[in-house]
């Protein structure tokens, strides 16, 4: 029932007025009671069906497992509502958890945390692990257990690549195997391993525990018998009398056979055999619960719409291979930026280059992925084995930060399939200054290295030399070519791992079914976003707002016939500093808007923009990229501020929300040694029914900040103050959301850069509601002076020199006072 409570209480409360209705009617309370225990199963079963479908596992691929004192009475019924064919019914299943704890082996365990190389500390590891079992062994004699009752059950070694924190688990062996071994382990996860890396051990752990004495049963084979019944009891079944069989739990024998309808009791449960079932105990004492012909059977509930529970299948694993290749890359990577900012995203497309399904990442990566995929297609074929790089804008990049890796996925035939693709943000790529995002930047060159789409792998070989060379050689290189390249190899890893789960799907169900669903998934949002339409009034509906240089940013959106036409015709030129976007991440606005409208949850997916029809001219938001970087606009703030600035646009005329701070907070500091970046929260607008979220990243961007801890661990800076900026929300009927104030001190010089939005314009408030407070941040000499920052700004800091930012609040929703 809490899985969904609101479902659960209503159907209570029907069965609640029936039974209130029928309270006088005698011969009929079994009757309602059936049907009490009917949609009590029905509940169970949803909730049941509900948390497998959400993991992408169908509940008719697997059996049921029915334990404590009742769950023997209901498991029949449940199984067939979930289409469940197996059910097992353990001995003791009433005192299953109590028991298994009681005998359960006591275990205590013994560890040392290590954290040096492997090679340094190679000959003393036997005599550390030897030292931990004793600690171990003496930690369960402590309990009371004999030391002859005693055994070392593992013995356990957390290795990894030196430099990353997500550790190997192995049985310890020796070291000289332990090596071949790790080596072994993290090829097959990762896909590579360098032999110049080192390895490192972080800790290493013995666990002893005391043997119990087992129950066996050498009985290898069972002879099947009827057993006879202890006594019949009459019993009410779906309204009609019976006399029913009833069977001790404890007069079974394995082999025993039972066919349904029939009761078996023992000492703590009730198990119920219902029609079409028989019941069997195996060889180790365990009842198994067949179901035998599925037709026929009195009140048999099938699964509606077997291709609805189908979509929401293929979905759920769709989303879970983007889930997981975003797992693997924070775990492979290095950088602070992907690590613990989370910078970073992961999608599968199909065939076509279409979004199909995505992890809850950036969604100014995600909306443009899809773009750079059928740009590149247009100019370069990929076969097995194949990953493109690139990072350019001209084919769909979104800022030169941004690397993204494509990797197509073929079914047996060499079958286009689809494609696995993830787009990381370095913080580090060269530019004109550190962390690469430099504020004065004119033209593509400046801001650091632009990497044209390449193979970075061709026929499963890795061309590591050629991206070394791209991002050491130029006006401006990397800084931090070896985080950059060790952050490269996280994310082919993340390819390789969508690839491998996407060709283990097809292998599953087909690759016909998985194009098949690919397509549903696409038409089912197609479907949900024409009726979100539907629900609009048709008309024309226009908003405008300007950046805080006054670069304008116009829209006209009209909606008829369940499809809409968004036009930014109006919008600025070519803007002569570093805001300018793409048509990718204009893209991306766009459909991650249509998905904030439909009310559903559903995966962003290229779908939505089936009925959408987008006019974008030549300007700030199209701009040409020539052949010549030095020749191309500037784009680093197009990305993370005019996104955000055009998604609030873009939201306005539908007065649904209001403002948000419209703005990354974009702070960025370095010198020849490190580069830092990072985006700051701040103030959500209001809505229809809501206050605005205080303190949060949101709308196009979606990442964490970095933990104070990892900040100044890694870099020569202090965090002296990072706190909720009190009423800087808009006010209304609902409240804006509240920014933040950070400040940070500086321990070494370094240049320092920032690119912000509503510093000049305040974030605005819907039907009367009022605006939020714009933002402002300023550098705090060591002197006392205090230098003020404008909002797309630079300076060099020196030691003890700190930075104050102030975020904006989002925009207040309603008249203050008004109902309705």
């Amino acid at each position: 029932i809490p899985v969904f409570p609101e479902e659960a209480e209503k159907q209570l409360e029907n069965l609640l007025a029936e039974i209130a209705e029928r309270s006088g009617e005698i011969k009929q309370k079994d009757q309602i009671l059936d049907g009490f225990l009917q949609i009590a199963n029905e509940i169970m079963a949803g909730a049941i069906r509900k948390v497998s479908v959400s993991k992408g596992f169908d509940p008719s691929d697997h059996a049921l497992v029915a334990f404590g004192g009742a769950g023997g009475m209901h498991a029949a019924s449940i199984a067939e509502l979930l289409n469940i064919h197996k059910i097992l019914l353990p001995e003791d299943a009433g005192l299953l958890s109590a028991y298994g704890i009681g005998k359960a082996s006591i275990e205590r365990f013994a560890e040392k945390l290590v954290l040096q190389l492997l090679d340094s500390v190679k000959k003393s590891l036997n005599d550390l692990m030897k030292t931990l079992e004793k600690n171990a062994i003496l930690q369960v004699e402590k309990e009371g257990i004999p030391t002859e009752k005693i055994r070392i059950k593992k013995r356990i070694i957390y290795l990894r690549k030196k430099g990353q924190d997500a550790s190997l688990e192995l049985t310890y062996t020796s070291p000289e195997q332990l090596v071949r071994n790790f080596k072994m382990y993290y090829k097959s996860l990762y896909g590579y391993w360098d032999e110049a890396d080192k390895i490192e051990v972080e800790s290493m752990r013995v666990i002893a525990g005391s043997v119990n004495a087992v129950k066996t049963n050498i009985q290898k084979k069972v002879k099947k018998y009827a057993p006879e019944p202890s006594h019949f009891i009459s019993s009410s079944v779906r309204g009609e009398w019976k006399e029913v069989p009833v069977f001790l739990r404890n007069h079974l024998k394995p082999g025993a056979t039972i066919e349904g309808f029939a009761l078996i009791l023992d000492d703590f449960s009730t198990w119920v055999i219902e029609d079409n079932w028989s019941f069997c105990i195996d060889k180790n004492h365990t009842g198994i619960m067949m179901r035998r012909d599925e037709r026929n059977v009195p009140g048999k509930t099938h699964l509606s719409n077997y291709e609805e529970i189908e979509l929401e299948l293929f979905t759920r694993r769709f989303m879970a291979i983007a889930t997981n290749m975003g797992s693997m890359l924070q775990r492979t990577s290095v950088s602070v930026n992907v690590k613990e900012r989370l910078d970073f995203s992961c999608s599968l497309l199909d065939e076509n280059g279409e979004l199909v399904a995505n992890a809850p990442h950036i969604p100014v990566h995600l909306g443009s992925l899809g773009v750079c995929v059928r740009e590149i297609a247009k100019e370069f074929s990929m076969a097995p084995g194949d990953t493109i790089i690139t990072n350019h804008p001209r084919y769909g990049g979104s800022h030169l930060p941004d690397i993204t890796l494509v990797t197509p996925v073929f079914a047996s035939g060499n079958t286009l399939a689809g494609y696995v693709v993830n787009r990381a943000h370095h913080a580090e790529i060269g530019g004109k200054t550190p962390a690469s995002m430099p504020p004065d930047a004119t033209n593509l060159a400046e801001e650091g290295v632009v990497i044209t789409p390449h193979y970075l792998v061709k026929g499963n070989k890795v061309n590591w030399d050629m991206i070394r060379k791209l991002l050491s050689e130029g006006s401006f290189p990397s800084r931090a070519v070896e985080e950059n390249l060790t952050d490269l190899n996280a994310a082919l890893a993340a390819n390789r791992k969508g690839k491998d789960e996407l060709t283990d799907l097809i292998s599953t169900h087909s690759l016909s079914k998985v194009k098949k669903y690919m397509a549903k998934l696409k038409q089912h949002a197609s479907l949900k976003m024409q009726e979100t339409l539907a629900k609009i009034p048709s008309g024309t509906y226009r908003a405008e707002e300007r950046l805080d240089d006054n670069s304008l940013l116009k829209v006209k959106v009209v909606i008829k016939n369940r499809a809409c036409t968004i036009d930014f015709t109006g919008s600025g030129d070519v803007h002569p500093g570093n805001m300018n976007a793409t048509p990718a991440i204009v893209n991306g606005v766009v459909i991650y808007v249509m998905r904030l409208l439909v009310d559903e949850n559903i995966p962003l997916n290229e779908g939505l923009l089936e009925p959408v029809t987008m006019i974008l001219p030549k300007g700030m938001l199209n701009p040409d990229f020539p052949d010549d970087p030095k020749k191309c606009p500037a784009i680093v703030g197009g990305n993370v501020e005019v996104s955000q600035r055009l998604t609030d646009t873009l939201l306005k005329p539908f007065e649904i929300l209001a403002c948000s701070q419209g703005t990354m907070n974009n702070i960025l500091f370095g010198n020849q040694n490190f580069s830092y970046y990072e985006t700051i929260c701040g103030g959500c607008g209001a809505g229809r029914d809501f206050h605005g979220a205080s303190a949060v990243h949101h709308h196009m961007t979606n990442t964490r900040i970095t933990d104070p801890e990892i900040m100044e661990f890694r870099y020569p800076v202090r965090l002296e103050s990072f706190s909720i900026r009190k009423n800087s929300g808009g006010k209304g009927k609902y409240t804006g959301g509240n920014g933040v104030i950070r400040e940070i001190r500086f321990l070494e010089t370094a240049s320092l850069s920032v690119l912000t939005q509503h510093r000049t314009t305040s974030p605005f408030g819907i039907k009367k509601g009022t605006p939020g407070k714009p933002g402002k941040q300023y550098v705090l000499r060591k002197n006392g002076t205090k230098e003020i920052l404008k909002p797309v700004d630079g300076c060099t800091v020196h030691p003890l020199d700190k930075l104050v930012i102030f975020t904006p609040g989002g925009g207040g929703f309603g008249e203050k006072g008004k109902q309705g």
